[in-house]
């Protein structure tokens, strides 16, 4: 069932912090890999490339998770478990810009020369996160 980012899961996406995707590779056995993260609504969005593993992961099994440590403060974590309800071209390079200011500074994301980025929308279905 659908749940609404709470308070701190909010602040924890709008912050510079890192998050830990948690993907299922084709053998079941969990990939997790460092994404920079975002909202739009009440879902999170992760930037990635076409060909990436967690992408292609996403693509066949949507059940994913991410955790998040503040910056400041490791102490104060935040835990989604969702579904990838859409993995989409669209706007992807854009947002990959502005999460490139959120996390460098840099107004530009260095893209690779024929790289096709995505953006994985995520719908949160459990949050867990200190207090």
């Amino acid at each position: 069932m659908k749940q609404e980012l709470t308070e701190v899961a909010r602040q924890m996406i709008e912050g510079k912090n890192f998050g830990y995707l948690a993907t299922l590779s084709e053998d079941g056995w969990p990939h997790v890999t460092p994404v920079w993260v975002d909202r739009a609504d009440n879902y999170v969005l992760v930037n990635s490339s076409l060909g990436r593993k967690k992408v292609k992961n996403a693509s066949k099994d949507s059940r994913v998770a991410i955790a998040m440590t503040d910056s400041s403060n490791p102490y104060k974590w935040v835990y989604i478990k969702g579904k990838v309800k859409d993995i989409t071209t669209r706007g992807a390079e854009e947002h990959i810009h502005k999460l490139s200011k959120k996390y460098t500074g840099r107004e530009k994301y260095p893209l690779a020369p024929g790289e096709k980025r995505v953006i994985l929308k995520i719908e949160p279905l459990k949050i867990l996160s200190s207090k």
